[in-house]
């Protein structure tokens, strides 16, 4: 505690010599002079109750000590008939600056330092805690102006520091808020505001938000001190702004939105398609009783000419609406910028060689797929220097085309960085299923065979070809029901989640794909080896045979088949990871719980405060993504599988198996079985698979999340009745759910939100998807897809049977045949681009455990200092990591070549480096 005092400066028995020395406090009553006695239990605020007496008291607020004054100012107490005395008190106001301006905005902001000296400034004005008790509404300071904005236009550092001097009366009380209007023609970025000079120490104003010029939006913009109030312990002075900023994030649900907007609403997905283009380029609107989905960001665009339901589209490079202080910071957008170059010009240019001559678009030997990495994209289309030249490139490219090898030239991926033929084998094909990218659909088998939920009256028969025979060989001399009953047999299975979309699947060009299923043996040394892979077909009529079992080679035939079979497999994960557990569980699944968390809590709110750091940059991420990542002919239906059924795919998991209750890691791993309940565990459960990596390592992290909002829910809620009448966190939760989740808001398993325990299960899932899950599932992209051999997005030939025309060619010539199923060159650089850019940590990244202003982020001592307490957990979980990491028992992180599991380690240095939970979904 001492630490946390330290740091926010503002401890009341620090300050008690200052007090003396005035010998006076202003407006002094019998209750100041109460207050000044037992000023020793309070901390901080002297709105902050300590917890003994919140706990009995219901976290009542004690009122506010006054001003203290120095004797300079009064030499005497003015009797309280008499007119209050006036004092000034001093802001210290910090503005970030941007690093590069283009010229309309150095001209405006030369234009800006000009006229404020002319009056048109930024004017500052305190609102306290208190009500005028004349007139009924709060007290206020005196209209303040920032000094020497003119003066600094010029100063080129990051952080501009300004100040400002307010007038208050002396029984002015504490402030509480205070209001910005800007005069000038441009925004600025408002980090922070401290107020010095009253009694209670500094008061901090963590704003870290757009202030917008008045011309644009009117009225003053509040911000609130740093002190968390519930709803119902809201001072007087404050309650009518606490509404009226609500009111105003929440807007009217009409009209298109601006950029300088500061609105959240919902809509439905329906902005996906471009129907004005064609009808290969419309989608269906995802959101509704026809197409459940979760809702997104409102822009309030206008519809499309052709479809009346579909919103218009803003293409690139014009910016997609996300309320302003969504979207990305200068150094997020320059990174985020610098890969999206790397993507164009990895597009681009194949693109134009390939339009300009008969060159062969496959992937014809592994060393083309080597060169990309060796020789750089422009060499290995035998694009010659002179032809570049001639190229119609646009100026920008053109520019730089000194530069080009560096950015054509991808990094090798981790996964063949240690041992390039690791993805080959069969035991690194099981160990990604316990540690690679997508750790997060491996289940126990308690079924042999296992058995479809699909209707069969539409999909055939549920049975799986699967025999006894298959797999009986494989088991270490146990029976199959041996093996069942000492949770032995485990289960990757995508066979209902394609099976519905095959039949439009393979009827596009170029894409070809089963529905998969893997069985894997675990075995005595604690990894999984694959022993069965089932391929369907749908079901036909004409008794063709639709299912197809391949065992582990045995010739050099069989070798083949089986590398091909795997590689169905990839491709079926791949697109389940991106379209399923990434984008819909991670990014599309969160957006509700983030506007309803704008709409519904105050900045002020102890709850809003906790989830603030875990919905960074969510909405400009999504909304970037529905612009060229999901849409139609995005880069997802580009380069996966599904193709332009994709997000069809991504709707069907959300209305069959999405499920809030499940979404924890604790609960994850029970409904997949491969974990079972154990309170005798340090976590509650006990793994079936020892070396889980992402299981064993996730758990720390989930139990130190769960451990950090435990503490801070129980400061603020002592008693269930605080949660059910809080009226802000219970409208958060309902409008969630019902409208953000509105599809699925009948289902039975949502959980209540009644007691403590609701809430820190509720909230320990949202933080642990935007930060641990997201980061577990996102990083890895380009380490792990970025040779696409590994993970192909997509196939484009089917396992050649006996019969088929194609089998001659597979016998002849297995690995063109192999190569030739895989992505093109130009799908695999076009994927490759964008995963890399994906798997990119920005320099302005925050990592689980920190927070931006950490000292100051809340007014609440116990809280900052249970924060600290937090991040030191989190180093520890990372040394626990590193050390997991270098144990040679656990092969599934150690050995020869094996790639150590640090997706899960928290912290990162920027870039692509397969670690770092960052505390968002924010790439």
């Amino acid at each position: 505690m001492a630490l946390a005092k330290e740091m926010m400066g503002s401890s009341l028995i620090e300050r008690s010599s200052f007090v003396s020395s005035s010998k006076l406090f202003l407006n002094f009553t019998s209750k100041n002079a109460t207050f000044q006695q037992k000023q020793n239990r309070f901390l901080v605020n002297p709105a902050l109750v300590p917890l003994e007496q919140r706990r009995v008291h219901m976290r009542k607020v004690a009122k506010p000590p006054v001003a203290a004054i120095s004797e300079d100012l009064i030499k005497s107490v003015p009797d309280q008939k008499e007119k209050a005395v006036q004092f000034k008190v001093r802001a210290a106001v910090t503005v970030r600056n941007k690093n590069k301006e283009d010229f309309k905005e150095t001209l405006v902001k030369h234009l800006d330092a000009f006229t404020d000296k002319i009056g048109r400034n930024v004017v500052l004005e305190l609102i306290s805690t208190e009500e005028d008790p004349k007139t009924k509404g709060p007290k206020k300071s005196s209209q303040a102006v920032l000094k020497d904005w003119s003066k600094k236009a010029n100063v080129k550092a990051e952080r501009v520091h300004y100040t400002a001097e307010f007038i208050v009366d002396s029984n002015f009380g504490v402030p509480g808020a205070i209001t910005v209007t800007n005069k000038h023609q441009k925004e600025f970025f408002l980090e922070s505001i401290t107020i010095e000079g009253f009694a209670c120490g500094p008061v901090h104003f963590p704003c870290n938000s757009w202030v917008q010029s008045r011309k644009d939006h009117p009225g003053k913009r509040i911000f609130f001190s740093n002190q968390p109030y519930l709803p119902s312990e809201t001072p007087k002075g404050l309650r009518a702004l606490r509404e009226k900023e609500l009111r105003d994030l929440r807007g009217n649900g009409k009209g298109a939105r601006k950029l300088s907007d500061r609105i959240y609403d919902f809509d439905v997905y329906n902005d996906l398609g471009n129907p004005d283009r064609g009808t290969d380029f419309a989608r269906p609107t995802l959101g509704g009783e026809k197409i459940p989905y979760p809702r997104r960001c409102r822009t309030g665009r206008v519809p499309t000419e052709t479809d009346m339901h579909a919103e218009s589209r803003v293409e690139k490079p014009l910016p997609m609406y996300v309320p302003r202080d969504e979207q990305f910071e200068e150094s997020k957008q320059n990174a985020f910028s610098a890969g999206r170059l790397r993507a164009v010009l990895h597009n681009l240019l194949p693109q134009l060689k390939a339009s300009i001559s008969a060159y062969n678009r496959d992937i014809n030997s592994f060393a083309d797929i080597d060169g990309l990495y060796k020789e750089g994209l422009l060499l290995k289309l035998g694009l010659q220097e002179e032809i570049v030249k001639n190229l119609p490139l646009p100026k920008m490219v053109s520019k730089i085309q000194e530069s080009t090898e560096g950015l054509l030239k991808y990094e090798t991926p981790k996964i063949v960085s240690k041992d390039k033929f690791a993805w080959l084998r069969d035991d690194e094909f099981g160990r990604q299923a316990l540690a690679g990218v997508n750790p997060v659909n491996i289940e126990r088998l308690t079924v042999f065979p296992p058995v479809s939920k699909l209707d069969p009256e539409i999909y055939g028969p549920q049975q799986s070809a699967l025999k006894e025979e298959h797999i009986a060989g494989q088991l270490n001399g146990m029976t199959v029901q041996q093996a069942l009953e000492e949770n032995k047999l485990f289960m990757v299975d995508y066979h209902d989640i394609y099976l519905p979309f095959l039949d439009r699947i393979n009827s596009l060009d170029g894409r070809k794909s089963y529905a998969t299923r893997t069985i894997f043996f675990l075995t005595p040394s604690g990894t999984l080896k694959p022993i069965a892979i089932e391929l369907s077909l749908p079901h036909t009529a004409q008794g063709s045979r639709s299912k197809r079992v391949v065992t582990p080679p045995v010739d050099a035939t069989t070798n083949w088949i089986w590398q091909l079979a795997k590689a169905h497999v990839c491709s079926n994960d791949a697109g389940v990871h991106q379209l399923v557990n990434h984008w819909l569980r991670t990014h599309a699944s969160m957006e509700p719980f983030i506007l309803a968390a704008h709409r519904q809590l105050s900045a002020m709110h102890p709850i809003f405060k906790l989830l603030d750091p875990h919905m960074r940059y969510t909405l400009e991420v999504n909304a970037l993504s529905r612009q060229s990542l999901i849409s139609a002919d995005g880069v997802i239906e580009s380069c996966f599988t599904p193709g332009c059924y994709c997000m069809e795919m991504s709707a069907a998991a959300y209305r069959s198996s999405w499920r809030f209750d499940k979404e924890g890691l604790p609960a994850d791993l029970i409904r997949r079985g491969v974990a079972v309940p154990d309170p005798t565990q340090p976590h509650g459960l006990k793994l079936l698979i020892e070396d889980y990596p992402y299981a064993t390592d996730g758990l720390l992290i989930w139990n130190a999340i769960e451990n950090w909002v435990r503490t801070y829910v129980n400061r603020y809620y002592p008693n269930s009745s605080l949660i059910c009448n809080d009226r802000e966190l219970q409208c958060w939760y309902h409008e969630s759910v019902h409208v953000g989740h509105a599809d699925l808001c009948q289902e039975d398993w949502w959980p209540t939100l009644k007691t403590a325990d609701d809430l820190v299960s509720i909230l320990t899932t949202i933080i642990w998807l935007a930060s641990a899950q997201h980061a577990a599932l996102n990083f890895g992209q380009y380490p792990y897809g970025g040779y696409v051999p590994n993970r192909p997005p997509l196939m484009r030939r089917l396992i050649p049977e006996e019969n088929d025309p194609e089998c001659a060619n597979f016998l002849a010539d297995p690995q063109k045949y192999f190569l030739l199923a895989l992505p093109s060159l130009l799908q695999a650089t076009k994927f490759m681009a964008v995963v890399d850019t994906l798997s990119t940590h920005s320099p302005d990244e925050e990592y689980i455990g920190e927070r931006q202003q950490p000292s100051i982020w809340s007014g609440d001592a116990e809280i900052i200092e249970a924060f600290y307490g937090f991040s030191a957990e989190i180093r520890r979980i990372e040394k626990e990591i590193e050390k997991r990491n270098t144990d040679p028992s656990l092969k599934n992180r150690c050995g020869a070549g094996v790639l150590p599991y640090e997706l899960l380690a928290p912290s990162s240095d920027p870039g692509v480096t397969c670690r770092g939970v960052p505390n968002s979904v924010s790439i």
